[in-house]
């Protein structure tokens, strides 16, 4: 990626497009290719966290939101784009579901969080747009491996930490840890109250939660026909609705809302009438069918699933789910048994494999199922749906969890076109 400065310094995190003319930002990635980057002419070389010192004046004019959490951080950031857009603002949104500007895709989908050139290319396309705000998800990788260094962060908010990405981090405790070391700092910050694992500085923050006392405290909320929430924010009592559904979505919607309050300071009342016009996200809680009910979730997690699952505790639940391949292996009997605890019927099958072989796969989810008798096994994704829909029976939901809105399936190097709504609609 190369990228260059308004008084034309020209930057490059790739050795083949190094020159005399261009500065090597040197990362954990790509240190192994400086000699390469020299070959080609390169003289001037730079740590990534320098960057944001030649970029500091061009991007004082543009607020940086970022969020991070093990689930719900998609849906929190589009519903902070989604509110800003609607109080007249320009803003773009970088994450999971790609590149947006003032309502544009930009881009399509593309790594949680970007490589760090690519943000910045990003930030640039953003003030050329005119935008006063840039909101992105930040992920666990993208923090250890410094992704974001030289960004001046406006508000950093936090959703909640569970197990996820054990593939990479090795243990939990490394994990959390990672997810923790970005809200070290003074930077203004905004965490989720209820969450026992994080760890934060205490200084410039400010907290939303159901559970324990926070500055934005869901004092009431309901979840029939949607969501309906009460806030408290010190003597102000304001509220908002929502057309999503979920327990989650309540605490994704609170953040979202208290986020957007603290960074443009407007009436709180304003901001929470806004909140009806976000209708969520694709495959996230994604409403296929009414009649049979079939929801599609991208939860891949044991704790992301469990969530799904205590939304509709008044249903019989009948779901679809895989996991992974070489990804963690260790959580695939959790989200066995997770499912063992809610599900009336639980189907097992592929999600993207990769290079894994799916039957073993699908052997380490069912190690943690005791009970069998309502399990079917069926490693075609599709028949597996076909399956599902075969089953139901009124006051009954199907949940197709894992994939979201996901618009292929990976089988060992290659992608092949797949996305679960495509199919239920084909089938119904």
């Amino acid at each position: 990626m190369l990228i260059t400065t308004t008084n034309n310094q020209k930057f490059t995190d790739s050795s083949k497009e190094s020159n005399a003319q261009t500065i090597f930002v040197c990362n954990s990635l790509n240190k192994k290719y400086i000699d390469d980057a020299k070959a080609h002419g390169c003289v001037e070389f730079i740590d990534d966290i320098a960057l944001g010192s030649y970029f500091q004046d061009s991007f004082s004019s543009i607020k940086i939101i970022g969020v991070t959490g093990t689930n719900g951080k998609t849906t929190t950031t589009a519903a902070i784009y989604s509110i800003l857009l609607d109080l007249g603002y320009k803003v773009a949104l970088q994450g999971t579901r790609g590149f947006f500007i003032n309502d544009e895709k930009m881009e399509n989908y593309s790594l949680t969080t970007p490589m760090q050139l690519d943000i910045y290319s990003h930030i640039q396309k953003a003030l050329e747009c005119g935008c006063e705000y840039f909101v992105m998800e930040v992920s666990s990788h993208a923090i250890a491996q410094n992704r974001i260094a030289g960004l001046d962060f406006a508000l950093k908010i936090h959703t909640n930490i569970t197990r996820d990405h054990l593939d990479y981090h090795k243990t939990i405790e490394e994990y959390i840890n990672v997810k923790n070391s970005f809200f070290s700092d003074e930077s203004m910050k905004l965490i989720n109250k209820d969450d026992k694992h994080i760890k934060y500085n205490i200084k410039n923050c400010f907290a939303y939660g159901l559970e324990n006392p926070a500055t934005y405290k869901v004092s009431a909320y309901s979840l029939q026909n949607g969501i309906h929430v009460m806030i408290d924010n010190f003597q102000n009592k304001v509220a908002f609705s929502s057309p999503m559904m979920g327990l989650f979505n309540v605490y994704n919607l609170t953040a979202a809302v208290a986020g957007v309050h603290l960074v443009t300071k407007r009436d709180l009342n304003e901001i929470c009438e806004e909140v009806e016009n976000f209708g969520g996200v694709s495959g996230r809680m994604e409403i296929v069918s009414s009649d049979p009910l079939v929801i599609i979730d991208f939860a891949h997690t044991p704790d992301g699933m469990e969530e799904v699952f205590k939304s509709f505790a008044s249903k019989d639940i009948t779901v679809v789910f895989g996991a992974g391949g070489d990804r963690d292996k260790a959580k695939r009997p959790l989200m066995g048994n997770v499912a063992q605890r809610y599900c009336k019927n639980i189907i097992v099958t592929s999600d993207n494999p990769r290079f894994e072989d799916p039957d073993m796969i699908i052997e380490d989810i069912l190690s943690g199922i005791s009970d069998k008798s309502n399990v079917i096994v069926e490693i075609n994704r599709k028949l597996a749906i076909q399956k599902a829909l075969q089953l139901y029976k009124k006051d009954t939901v199907i949940l197709i969890l894992g994939k979201g809105d996901e618009e292929y399936q990976i089988i060992y190097d290659k992608k092949l076109p797949f996305k679960d709504y495509d199919i239920v609609k084909e089938i119904l």
